[in-house]
């Protein structure tokens, strides 16, 4: 797209982008098929997402969807890891916890759930 292409390399330009995280999501796919209207529809099963800049490294691809786009095939991750990355990039603390109601703490992301460690090596 060019629109984000565009505002990657003028962060870029700008030395803005490893102090910015640009993401590219959304709730879900499209199905991997056409359906009889010759459109497509809502597909939460399997999506991508693009991460850039704010520490993240660039040039990966983390995992794969089956040959039709229907399913993760490898390494599939979960929208807790999405979460959990741009804490990371922000360097928050994915173990630290606020203040909940009745002062019980309520966790930054589950427990367990880690940022997706592959793009930060």
């Amino acid at each position: 797209d060019p629109a984000i292409a565009t505002l990657i390399r003028e962060l870029r330009e700008r030395d803005l982008l490893e102090s910015t995280i640009v993401l590219c999501i959304s709730e879900f796919g499209r199905t991997p098929r056409i359906n009889p209207a010759g459109g497509r529809d809502h597909w939460p099963q399997c999506f991508t997402c693009t991460f850039a800049g704010g520490g993240v490294q660039g040039g990966r691809a983390i995992g794969a969807s089956d040959s039709i786009g229907a399913v993760p095939a490898e390494r599939p991750t979960t929208p807790g890891e999405v979460v959990a990355t741009i804490f990371k990039s922000m360097g928050l603390d994915l173990h630290h916890e606020l203040p909940g109601p009745g002062q019980r703490p309520f966790p930054l992301v589950d427990f367990g759930v880690r940022e997706i460690k592959e793009l930060f090596v």
